[in-house]
This record gives structure tokens, sequence and C-alpha cells, in this order.
């Protein structure tokens, strides 16, 4: 069943000249240089209808033809690849902690970046610090105003379609929930562009499929450390039946606290917030005089310690931080083994800051999903850092926009 509502991003195209635009202009664009018969063998459609299709994008000025191929014989083929100056996308990461914007071509090629900090206001407050982050990207990137085709938007919070509503689930910032046509249209109407929202979780698995050749692949999941998860099962995003999918917290807020305690073992599917509880386990590590080198990074301020520090002293062997890390890498471990017996990908994404640690956050992590997972869906999985790291949710919502381009091309 198709996916689709006004503000939000297209998944599962049905319509034929639709999905075939998608199918032919994104290979253009992954592949490039490339020659019909080559589009035509990958994708399976016949020659003629390959050269209506690109003859008709050529019109458009969406493809160039770059060049000719070495023949096997006779005429040398034509070389095609998009044109990255027929117009452009902004992808913007409205995330927990900040709020950036990403300016790119329609190759998904970076031109200009701009960020500021989330404010603790309501979701709909944020408007006007959304569009402020969208104006200076575009002010840097240089590009002609009028040749911005659309942008896309990953946001965090629980995305409901059928209501038409995001609902922040940070306390801190009273849980307010926001239509998510208040921000889609405000950013229409202020930029003349189609805006497309979307889980940030969501558009950061896309980004990897689309920008991690390492990770193009038909089932993945994007691990956004404990904040969601974006899931990719046959090429496609996929939501759930009213864009809930991926919530990778349970709720123990409304528990009494005899079930807290009954239910301790779930433990591991508690919230422990973006950076794994890493921070405040180091704080408290800190209090008991054991974490010297964390403490030390921080300008022995206690409550100044970031994850920075921690991940830095880590890189300095300090004992304590070490042993922080791979005490969240062995919980966030136990989890991504749900994932993968469920499942089954091909590719596990960790993103969302943890895995800047590298290895030493990595191993503990995979050591624990092969303890808890099945000998055969481990055997087929392959679980690795982010590639595009912190741009993952605004490059994906680019990317994300560039496909609503190219399905109405």
């Amino acid at each position: 069943m198709a996916v689709k509502s006004e503000g939000m991003f297209t998944y599962h195209v049905l319509q034929d000249r639709e999905r075939k635009n998608l199918a032919i202009l994104e290979l253009i664009r992954k592949r490039s240089p490339i020659s019909k018969a080559e589009i035509s063998r990958t994708l399976g459609y016949n020659i003629v209808t390959i050269t209506n299709y690109l003859d008709y994008y050529i019109s458009k000025k969406m493809v160039l033809e770059v060049g000719l191929d070495i023949s096997s014989g006779g005429r040398r083929p034509e070389l095609l690849e998009i044109n990255p100056r027929v117009g452009y996308v902004v992808g913007v990461d409205i995330g927990p902690e900040t709020i950036s914007a990403m300016v790119t071509d329609l190759s998904i090629k970076l031109i200009a970046h701009s960020s500021a900090p989330r404010p603790a206001v309501r979701m709909e407050d944020l408007i006007p610090v959304i569009i402020k982050v969208i104006d200076s990207a575009i002010e840097k990137s240089g590009i002609d105003r009028t040749m911005l085709k659309g942008v896309g938007m990953g946001i965090s919070g629980i995305v409901d379609y059928h209501s038409g509503t995001i609902r922040d689930t940070d306390p801190s910032r009273g849980r307010t929930k926001v239509g998510f046509l208040k921000i889609t249209r405000a950013v229409e109407e202020r930029f003349n562009a189609p805006a497309f929202i979307g889980n940030d979780a969501s558009c950061g698995a896309f980004g990897e499929k689309s920008l991690n050749p390492s990770a193009d692949v038909d089932n993945l999941i994007y691990v956004y450390s404990d904040v969601g998860c974006g899931i990719v099962i046959y090429g496609d995003v996929y939501i759930g039946a009213s864009g809930c999918s991926g919530e990778t917290q349970i709720v123990f807020e409304s528990l009494q606290s005899d079930e807290k305690s009954y239910l301790k073992e779930y433990a591991f599917m508690r919230p422990w917030g973006v950076d794994l509880g890493v921070v405040a386990e180091a704080r408290k590590e800190a209090l008991k005089g054991m974490a010297s080198g964390i403490i030390d990074l921080a300008s022995g301020d206690s409550m100044a310690i970031t994850i920075e520090n921690v991940i830095g002293a880590a890189r300095n062997n300090d004992k304590s931080a070490v042993d922080i890390l791979q005490r969240a890498a062995g919980n966030l471990g136990v989890r991504v083994a749900y994932y993968v017996n469920f499942l089954n990908p091909a590719v596990v994404i960790i993103g969302g800051g943890m895995e800047r640690a590298g290895d030493i956050f990595m191993d503990p992590l995979k050591s624990t999903v092969s303890k808890f997972a099945f000998e055969e869906p481990y055997s087929s999985v392959k679980i690795m850092p982010s590639m595009l790291g912190s741009s993952a949710i605004a490059m994906g919502a680019a990317a994300l926009a560039a496909r609503e381009v190219f399905i109405q091309a």
C-alpha cells in the first residue's frame, strides 16, 4: 500500500511513471556516468522505454550527456549523469540538541550548512528557529533561491501521520505536540518550495542507504543511539501503519514503584538518552574520585563533563572512561541483538554520536550482539559505524527531498 499525505515524504511508490522516474534517476545519481544500455540491463526495462524517459529528462536539462563510453563494437554509447545545477534541496535535522540545515544539489553533494542549538521550547515554537537556520544555510550556499526544489526535514519525536502530529518525547521540554503541517506550510511559505517531514532516524537510514556504498542494501537498520531506529525493508523506508515505527524504548513513567521493581529485567529497553547515559555515569564516577582522566579533560568540573571528554579520556586509556563506554556499548548491543533477530537485516548502522569512540565502543557492542543474537541472522549481518556521522539526518532528509523531485520528474 502506498503511504502518502500532504507534508510527508513519499514511501512505496505505486504509480508506474513515478516508479520508473525514481528508479532511472536514482540509478543515474548513484552510478554516473552511466550508459542507456547499462540502465536498461540493471533495471530490466527495454531500451526503447529507457530512451523515451531519458530524452524527456535531457529536454528538461535534468540529465546531461557527458561523453562517450568505450565501445565493444559499433557506435560508442553516450554517458549520462544528473545535472547538479538543475535544482537544489535542503535537508534539515531538528534534533534533540541541535537544529542543522544542509544545502545540496540533486546529486546530494553538500554545498553549505548551518546550525544552531535547539531551544527548550514547545515544538511549534521551533518554527522561527528552523526557518532561520535554513535561511542561513541558503545564504552561505550562494544558490539562486528560485532554484530550490524542496526542503526535507527529519525531526526527533513520534511522528503520527494518521493524526497529523509530532509528539516531543523529552520531558524536559514538556512533551508537547504539534501538527506537522504547521511546520511544513510555514517552511513552504518562506522558501516557496515543497516541504516534507519525517522521523529523524528514518531520514538517517535513508541517508546511509543513499550515500554510503557499504550500506546500499535492501534491508537495513540505522540505530540512532537510543533515540530510535530507521528501518529500510526491500529497499524502501518502513514507517509502520501510521509513521511511528522504529521507536526503541518502552514507557516506564506510568508504572508504580512495585511494578518498576518487578519489571527491572526489562531495563535494556528503558530510555537512556542520546548519549546512552554515559555523561551521567561519568559524573557519578567523577564524584567518587574514580574518573580522573575524564575530570581532567573537563577542567576539574564534574558537571561540565561532556561525551567528548569521556571519549577523549578513553582514547588516553583512562580505565574508568573505557569501562563506562563498554558498559553502554553492551547495553545497546542487547537491543541491537533484538533487531537482528527480529528483522534479519543485511546491515546495521550505529549512529547518534557514540560510534565516534571507534573500536572502544564498537567492539564490545558487536561482541554483545554475537552473544544474544541467533547464529543464523548474526552470520549474515554487518554492523558498522555511521559513515555520515552527525550529518546523517540532514543529508538523509536532503536525499529524501531529492527523491521527491525525481518521483515527480
